[in-house]
């Protein structure tokens, strides 16, 4: 990924906006200004954002808008705050979390990811960040801001599951004894007749209500000090639902045991087993799913720990001096022996070797480098000594960001996610509600307290929404850890799940589907001139594009030793050629539709399979040469995966119909359009949107980007410019097309995980909820036991995070 460019964006609030029509019309006025690569209205924000290239003159945008009739106003472009958030248990949680951060001002978007326990918060630079803190704390949701520079010392699911074994096994310890006095009688006839007769019942309660107090006391606290502060909130959550079942149970039994005169005869039972015992079952539930989430998080602690704590920097006198990375800067010279990771990006000064470069591309055969060659990252050296400069340092490296987009795909949040939100944020009252109901209900219908009791505990147990809210979160963290280990990154959440529903992928074809290495295959000059200067007048020209085809001309002219004219005004016409002037005259190189566009005669003939670059000097016509870019590898296999799949498959080039139909049909692919603009290709992607297909595009260089912004999903090579992938919204590090193919089958292996996540998360409800209530009860039934119910909910959460550990096996064939 170069860092050739950088696109900038601008943001405003737009005036007048009435309607549809008005932001139409006003950001059209916007497109038009010089420099505007992209331009984006919202009539319900009334705010305008563009993205913008060379050219862009910021000072134009007011008087322009002030006449098109819709005034703007600058606005500060918002930065985005990460924080760490505790006391997370359930989407109730995340829901409420959202809606306090939403209040603070300058706050324009805030997102909280369940499975991460972080949150993004979009505002002002100037965020209060302190106003943000206060305001959490008093939802009971602390934030710790996350230091943009630096990388996570400690795993936080890591010392979660550490304090939640350590609560299981000492709420084990004192639980079983409990458990085993009360409900050995079911299990050793006589047991609990001989308990009554040695120690006594009251005595045996006592013990009972000791070891339950110290459960609940100690490794139950959690619940407590978190779910009764959102009782007294009104927000009550999942540890809300234990603090009530839990303390319900223990509550009749203390006063069952202490003074039973105030409870009827017949509800005189004790249940401290299932108190004790709901509180254990959970803990492990708590605890396997730490792990698990440790587990789903694997990815970006393997891309951290690629980068090397040390380096050798060379000193001026040739020394080597091992320094700790942060002493590493730019422009310093390191040497890298055989067997070390190289610590920074950089470029190669001397020495030779191989570089296993597996780790960004997937290809598992070292790459030979030298002198001129880069480095990135994260690579390992295989066999050479080499020294190199460094190019980028901490942040800016390759690999930290292929790690910042990998975090950003992980704490994404999917459109899905938006509708579950809004259900378990009213599903906890809606709970209590059905419990408090249910409870009554047998009180009256078996006049048994003891009953309402139980009805009422198993539902508040079973129902926690912890599954619910983890269905989709945990998914995403796992799928998009396991795409970037397949060179795949995700820049933007919603493409994870548009993705999935595409129907056809459209490739460029220059540098796409070819190596974009093409090489002069022949020159055919006119009687006006001869090959030699015909060549040498397009690499004079060509010397200050960056397309593959000037890079292939110019290294023809220095391998024939050409001297090349002096040029000056060079001018690129994205998509069509280039133009100079050369000696007081312009010379224009490009494709025949160009050169016909500005007004030179070229003869007729029948297109051929090579590329053809045409070269005109003012009128008159020079000639052409030919330019033949062999097809990639594995671009065979990626098409046919991709047909396998059921997806149409598409190639918009620029090039001529000649290159174009010969690749195409080499791939097999039956729809290819040559001759196109960038505005061309938009236009063929809106064509087929128009039919209600769902579009994705391939592509890799500046010209793409307006497409890739344009289709429903853009998929950029890693290999392109800064300017494609920022425009993508998804990057495929390793530059091969086969990545296209893996990023397909992430997108609906991923979606078909959620979509089984979901189902047992809200079928499990669905369906206990009744049967927690009693349901069974009035045909003749079992009511349902609350340990069971306990059980159930935990094993729902670990179940979940399970079946979307599955991702990480995944494989692409």
């Amino acid at each position: 990924m170069s860092d050739t460019a950088q696109a900038l964006t601008f943001r405003y609030s737009v005036a007048n906006l009435n309607c549809g029509s008005c932001a139409a019309r006003a950001e059209a006025a916007l497109a038009k200004l010089p420099g505007v690569r992209e331009a984006r209205v919202n009539l319900a924000t009334r705010r305008a954002e563009l993205r913008t290239e060379d050219g862009f003159d910021a000072q134009s945008v007011e008087p322009a808008m002030e006449t098109a009739g819709y005034p703007v106003t600058p606005l500060a472009t918002p930065r985005l705050h990460r924080f760490e958030v505790g006391n997370l248990s359930c989407a109730g949680c995340v829901a409420r979390a959202e809606a306090a951060l939403a209040e603070v001002d300058g706050v324009e978007q805030a997102h909280v990811n369940l499975a991460t326990r972080r949150a993004e918060v979009q505002g002002a630079p100037d965020l209060d960040i302190g106003a943000l803190r206060d305001r959490l704390d008093r939802a009971g949701y602390p934030l710790t801001p996350i230091a943009e520079d630096t990388a996570p010392e400690n795993d936080p699911h890591k010392d979660e599951s550490r304090q939640y074994k350590a609560a299981f096994l000492m709420a084990l310890a004192l639980t079983l004894p409990v458990f085993l006095l009360e409900m050995g009688g079911h299990v050793i006839p006589g047991f609990h007749g001989w308990q009554i007769e040695t120690f006594g019942q009251t005595p045996l309660r006592v013990f009972q209500f000791v070891l339950t107090s110290l459960v609940l006391a100690g490794p139950g606290r959690v619940f407590f000090r978190l779910g009764v502060p959102a009782l007294l909130r009104g927000a009550p959550e999942m540890n809300s639902l234990v603090v009530l079942g839990a303390g319900a149970a223990w509550a009749w039994s203390t006063v069952v045991t202490f003074a039973p005169q105030l409870i009827p005869e017949t509800g005189r039972f004790v249940y401290f087993e299932a108190a004790a015992v709901i509180v254990t079952l959970i803990l492990l539930g708590r605890w396997l799913e730490a792990r698990a989430r440790g587990s789903a998080g694997a990815a970006i602690e393997g891309l951290l720990a690629l980068s090397p704590d040390t380096a050798l920097k060379v000193q001026p006198d040739g020394s080597e001096t091992e320094v700790a990375l942060a002493d590493i800067h730019l422009g310093d010279v390191v040497r890298l022996r055989p067997g070390a990771r190289v610590a920074v990006d950089g470029v190669i000064l001397t020495g030779a070797t191989h570089v296993d470069e597996s780790m960004l591309t997937g290809e598992p055969v070292p790459v030979e480098k030298g002198p001129g060659d880069p480095v990135s990252a994260g690579t390992v050296n295989a066999n050479g000594t080499v020294d190199f400069r460094a190019t980028a340092i901490g942040n800016d490296t390759v690999l930290a960001r292929i790690v910042t987009m990998v975090e950003n795909a992980q704490a994404a949040r999917l459109p899905i996610q938006s509708l579950i939100n809004r259900v378990t944020a009213v599903f906890v009252p809606v709970v209590l509600a059905i419990a408090v109901l249910s409870a009554a209900a047998w009180a009256f219908l078996s006049s048994d307290p003891a009953q309402a009791l139980v009805v009422a505990v198993s539902v508040l147990i079973i129902a926690c929404p912890c599954a619910m809210g983890l269905a989709t979160p945990i998914s995403v963290l796992v799928g998009t850890g396991r795409a970037a280990e397949l060179g795949v990154l995700f820049r933007r959440g919603d493409a994870l799940q548009a993705l999935s529903s595409v129907d056809l992928v459209a490739f460029d074809k220059t540098g796409t589907l070819t190596r974009g290495a093409p090489a002069v295959t022949g020159i055919h000059a006119t009687e006006a001139t001869s090959e030699e200067t015909l060549l040498a007048l397009a690499a004079a020209v060509e010397q200050a594009s960056e397309h593959p085809l000037a890079r292939a001309i110019l290294a023809e002219a220095e391998a024939r030793s050409l001297t090349l004219p002096v040029v000056d005004g060079f001018q690129n016409h994205p998509g069509a050629g280039v133009t100079a002037q050369v000696e007081g005259d312009t010379v224009r190189i490009g494709s025949r539709a160009f050169l016909a566009k500005e007004g030179v005669a070229l003869p007729d003939r029948e297109p051929g399979s090579s590329t053809e670059v045409h070269v005109a000097r003012g009128a008159l016509y020079l000639g052409h040469l030919d330019l033949s870019d062999p097809v990639k590898d594995d671009a065979a296999d990626a098409i046919a995966a991709l047909t396998r799949r059921g997806l149409q498959v598409a190639v918009l080039s620029g090039d001529a119909a000649g290159p174009v139909d010969a690749v195409a049909r080499h791939l097999g692919i039956g729809l290819a359009r040559a001759g196109l603009s960038p505005e061309g290709k938009q236009k063929a992607l809106e064509d087929w949107q128009a039919q209600g297909l769902k579009v994705a595009f391939v592509g890799d260089g500046i010209n793409d980007a307006p497409v890739l912004a344009a289709a429903d999903v853009g998929i950029a090579l890693g290999t392109g410019t800064d300017i494609a992938i920022e425009a993508a919204d998804v990057v495929l590090v390793s530059g091969s097309p086969v990545g296209v193919t893996s990023a397909v089958e992430v997108s609906r292996r991923t979606l078909r995980n959620i979509a089984q996540n979901l189902f047992w998360a809200f079928g499990y409800n669905v369906a206990l909820i009744p049967v927690a209530a009693g349901v069974l009860a009035l045909f003749g039934g079992p009511f349902l036991n609350p340990m069971l119910a306990a059980g159930a909910m935990a094993a729902s959460s670990v179940l979940v995070v399970t079946n979307a550990l599955r991702l990480r096996r995944l494989k692409v064939n």
